[in-house]
C-alpha cells in the first residue's frame, strides 16, 4: 500500500470478504449457506472466505438450526474481538459515546449533560473521553462517527443553535488527543441526514428508490434520499430544510436569513402562537406541550390552536417538498410524528391542499420513522460499518496499520 490508499490488488483480493461483511450487516442471523447464495460463491469459495475472516477476527459462526435435507449451516456473525466504531452524539441537550460492533449492535458509554457554555470547553471534555475509549479498545476502534444536531461541511459543525454555538467549529478536535499514529479516521454527519440514512436501510424508507426524511426538533433537519444514499450537496450541507423560505419573512433565524420554515413549525412557533416569548429550549418546550394535550393534561384551546398552525405549515411545507422531489415516501423522525398526531386534520388539510394535481391522486404517504430517537446514532453506525468494512480498511486490519485521514458524510 501506498500513500495511504489501497492497491489495485488489495482491493481485489478484499472486495467479496467486504461484501459478506457487509451483507452480515444487512441481514442479522444470514446463514452461510444463504451468504453463499446471496453472493454467487460455491460453497468450498464460501467456506475459504469465511475461514479467512475467522482467523482475523472478523467473524465467527453459530449452529444454525436444521431445518431441512442437505447439510446443516451455521449463522454468521462478528467476531467478539472485531473492529468497532466510536460514535460521538453532539444532541441539543448533551453528548453521547456509543460503540457500534460490524453487525450494529450498540453498546452505550457515556451520557451526559452540556456542564459548559463555552464550545471550546465541552469539546475538550469530550476529547478526552473519546481518547480514553479508544486507549480501552485498542486496537478495535477503526473509526469515529460524529452525528451532530447541526449543519456540516468536512469535519466542521457550522453551529448548534439550541446550545447557541453560532461559531464555525473544527471537530477534528474531538480526536486530537490521540496520537496520530493510532488516530482513527473522523467523520462527521448531520443528525437528521444519518437517521434518513438509518430508515433508508432498515426502516420506514427502505427498499425506495427516492425519500425524503424529516426531523423536528428545534427546528427541522432532513435529507433526500436517492436509492438509500443521501444527497449532500456540494459542500455537504445539502438536506437543510428548515432553512426553506416558507415562514414570515419578518422572522430572522439564527441562521442569518429570514423567514425560515424552522420558525413555523418548532417550539419558537408554539411559543409565538401562544403569545409567549421564545423559549431557551424549543425542543423540550414543544414536547411538553404536545405531551400535555396528548395525555389530556391539557386542554386548552388555544394551545390546540398554536398546535394546529404549527402542524398545518408542517404540512404545507411537506406538500412543498413532494413537489420539489416527487418522493416514493416521506418519513418523520424528533417530533414530527407527534405534532401531526396531535392535529392530524390540521396537517393533512395543509399537505393535500399544497399538492400539485399531479400528486393529488395518489400523495406520498407520510410514515412515522422505524428507529425513532435512536436513527442519528444508527446512522452513525451505518456509515461508519461501511467504512470499516470497504476493502481499504479491512486490508489495513489484516496489516493491523492503522489509518489517519478524515472524511464527511
Amino acid at each position: 500500500m501506498e500513500g495511504g490508499r489501497v492497491t489495485r490488488l488489495a482491493r481485489r483480493r478484499w472486495a467479496t470478504a467486504a461484501e459478506l461483511l457487509q451483507l452480515v450487516n444487512a441481514e442479522p442471523g444470514i446463514t452461510r449457506r444463504e451468504a453463499a447464495e446471496r453472493l454467487g460463491l460455491s460453497s468450498g469459495a464460501a467456506t475459504e472466505l469465511v475461514d479467512r475472516l475467522k482467523r482475523l477476527e472478523l467473524l465467527n459462526e453459530s449452529r444454525a438450526e436444521h431445518t431441512g435435507p442437505g447439510r446443516p449451516t451455521t449463522i454468521l456473525e462478528p467476531h467478539e474481538q472485531g473492529p468497532l466504531v466510536l460514535i460521538i452524539g453532539l444532541r441539543a441537550s448533551g453528548w453521547e459515546l456509543r460503540l457500534s460492533d460490524l453487525a450494529g449492535r450498540l453498546t452505550a458509554l457515556t451520557d451526559a449533560p452540556y456542564e459548559d457554555d463555552r464550545p471550546e470547553a465541552v469539546l475538550t471534555t469530550i476529547a478526552a473521553a473519546v481518547a480514553g475509549a479508544v486507549d480501552d479498545a485498542e486496537p478495535r476502534i477503526r473509526c469515529v462517527v460524529v452525528s451532530a444536531a447541526g449543519p456540516v461541511s468536512g469535519t466542521a459543525l457550522g453551529q448548534l443553535s439550541a446550545r447557541h454555538w453560532l461559531e464555525l467549529l473544527d471537530l477534528q478536535r474531538l480526536t486530537a488527543g490521540i496520537p496520530a499514529e493510532r488516530r482513527p479516521p473522523l467523520l462527521v454527519g448531520n443528525d437528521a441526514t444519518l437517521a434518513g440514512v438509518a430508515e433508508a436501510r432498515t426502516g420506514a424508507s427502505k427498499d425506495t428508490s427516492v425519500a425524503v426524511h424529516l426531523m423536528v426538533a428545534t427546528g427541522i433537519g432532513g435529507v433526500l434520499l436517492l436509492n438509500g444514499e443521501p444527497a449532500l450537496g456540494a459542500h455537504g450541507t445539502g438536506g437543510e430544510f428548515g432553512h426553506l423560505p416558507f415562514a414570515d419573512p419578518a422572522l430572522e433565524c439564527t441562521c442569518g436569513s429570514y423567514g425560515c420554515w424552522d420558525l413555523a413549525v418548532d417550539g419558537r412557533a408554539l411559543a409565538r402562537h401562544r403569545g409567549e416569548p421564545e423559549p431557551a429550549d424549543p425542543e423540550d418546550y414543544a414536547r411538553r406541550l404536545l405531551d400535555d394535550l396528548e395525555s389530556g393534561r391539557s386542554r386548552s384551546g388555544d394551545n390546540r390552536g398554536a398546535v394546529a398552525l404549527a402542524a398545518g405549515a408542517f404540512g404545507r411545507g411537506i406538500a412543498g417538498l413532494v413537489n420539489a422531489h416527487d418522493p416514493d415516501v416521506i418519513t418523520l423522525g424528533g417530533l414530527g410524528p407527534q405534532l401531526r398526531r396531535t392535529a392530524p386534520e390540521a396537517f393533512d388539510r395543509a399537505y393535500r391542499s399544497g399538492l400539485m394535481t399531479v400528486h393529488q391522486r395518489q400523495p406520498p404517504p407520510v410514515l412515522d420513522s422505524v428507529h425513532g430517537a435512536d436513527g442519528p446514532t444508527r446512522g452513525a453506525a451505518y456509515l461508519g460499518i461501511d467504512h470499516i468494512t470497504s476493502p481499504a480498511a479491512l486490508d489495513r486490519w489484516a496489516g493491523n496499520e492503522p489509518e489517519t485521514d478524515t472524511a464527511a458524510r
